[in-house]
């Protein structure tokens, strides 16, 4: 039998019941739909965290206080006898080959008052490096001057919402507020920069990390972030910078955490979380191919008699399999197709009402999906069509 009668013959089967065909076919589109659907969903989650991360730039390295053997942060704010980060080490690793910038970092929650206006915020005691290391701007004024150690002036830099709960829309360079229980002079206003993980970065200040030591009451150092230049290699310039530092401390009580090594271990999670979530909609898939298998074995036994007859007129038994595999693949992918454009037509109308909702088809998992169905009608095709193939003619012709 030729390759067009074969096709014509599995459509006319599949169009003689019209309404079992449509629902066979709709099990593998709502599978087909869920698998794209979900994994738009959690592709566009992994676009999102990443972009979070990234819009500080990659080639940053984070050193916090405290040697952790098994993975993870040391914990904030519980007494260790490791010791302490100082304004010193940061300086140190400004002199490292390939380091462009280090910038200590002290934060903690206090309130601004100003211009009458008081507002309970984040203070980030940083210096003037922290601009060039975060890849962040300042839109009025200037940002925190570069001073000599053991000198820094009682200047503050506010973020942009700060700036305007505080001072709304007039000029706020030269006012003076009061954080905590020590006053500064504003010197500059940050460029927006929005939120990071539903953190607001604009609802901030930033003061010389010497001045947060002293308002916070603090020690040592929480953090030092140290960045390197484009091309050269993190594990070189993290390697130099536990070299550096083990050299001053005597030992190492510190963790060197390289932003390339956590945004790789995090896209790992986010691609296992991507793969998880396609997983679940590969369930309704599955509950598909269950149906295609039932409704192909109920049409081996309403056609007995057209089975048995074929075989009499010499039809091989390879024929008969090919005809009923040729009819559960074009069910199959008839389902996969409109499960794409059913799972495609809904991650976009999600991105249109909700285009906070971060949603990404990733065209691979759904070619992957299409492919996926006709294999899957393949598959539960096979054992209805071999029962189907291996009728005696004889008997078959007898059936009712």
């Amino acid at each position: 039998m030729l390759l067009a009668d074969s096709t014509r013959f599995a459509l006319q089967a599949i169009t003689s019941h019209r309404m079992r065909s449509f629902l066979t076919l709709l099990g593998i589109a709502v599978g087909i739909a869920a698998v794209i659907l979900l994994t738009s969903i959690g592709e566009g989650v992994h676009r999102f965290v990443l972009a979070e991360f990234t819009q500080f730039g990659t080639n940053v390295i984070g050193v916090a206080p405290g040697k952790v053997k098994t993975g993870g942060q040391p914990p904030t704010g519980i007494p260790t006898t490791a010791r302490l980060l100082t304004m010193e080490d940061a300086e140190s690793l400004k002199q490292l080959p390939h380091v462009t910038g280090s910038t200590p970092t002290v934060w903690g929650n206090s309130e601004v008052e100003g211009n009458g206006r008081l507002r309970r915020t984040t203070i980030y005691g940083v210096d003037a490096d922290f601009t060039r290391v975060f890849s962040s701007k300042v839109r009025i004024g200037s940002f925190l001057p570069r001073e000599g150690a053991g000198s820094s002036r009682a200047f503050v830099v506010l973020g942009s919402k700060l700036r305007n709960e505080l001072f709304g829309t007039a000029n706020p360079l030269g006012a003076r507020v009061r954080i905590g229980g020590l006053h500064f002079r504003v010197i500059g206003v940050m460029a927006p920069k929005g939120q990071f993980l539903g953190i607001d970065l604009d609802d901030t200040a930033f003061i010389p990390a010497q001045r947060a030591l002293e308002l916070y009451n603090r020690e040592g150092l929480m953090e030092i972030h140290v960045m390197y230049a484009e091309g050269a290699s993190s594990a070189t310039v993290a390697k130099a910078v536990k070299s550096r530092l083990t050299l001053r401390h005597g030992h190492e009580d510190f963790t060197v955490t390289t932003q390339e090594d956590m945004l790789k271990t995090l896209s790992n999670i986010l691609n296992i979380l991507t793969m998880a979530v396609g997983a679940l909609g590969g369930i309704s898939l599955l509950v598909g191919a269950v149906g295609i298998v039932t409704i192909m074995t109920i049409s081996v036994t309403e056609r007995t008699n057209e089975i048995g007859l074929l075989v009499a007129l010499g039809a091989r038994r390879s024929t008969v399999l090919g005809l009923f595999l040729s009819e559960s693949i074009i069910l199959a992918a008839l389902g996969g197709m409109l499960g794409l454009l059913l799972g495609v037509g809904l991650a976009q109308l999600i991105s249109l009402l909700i285009p906070t909702f971060p949603v990404h088809t990733p065209w691979s998992f759904a070619v992957g999906a299409l492919l996926m169905s006709a294999v899957i009608g393949l598959l539960a095709g096979v054992l209805p069509a071999r029962s189907a193939a291996h009728l005696d003619p004889i008997e078959a012709l007898r059936a009712e």
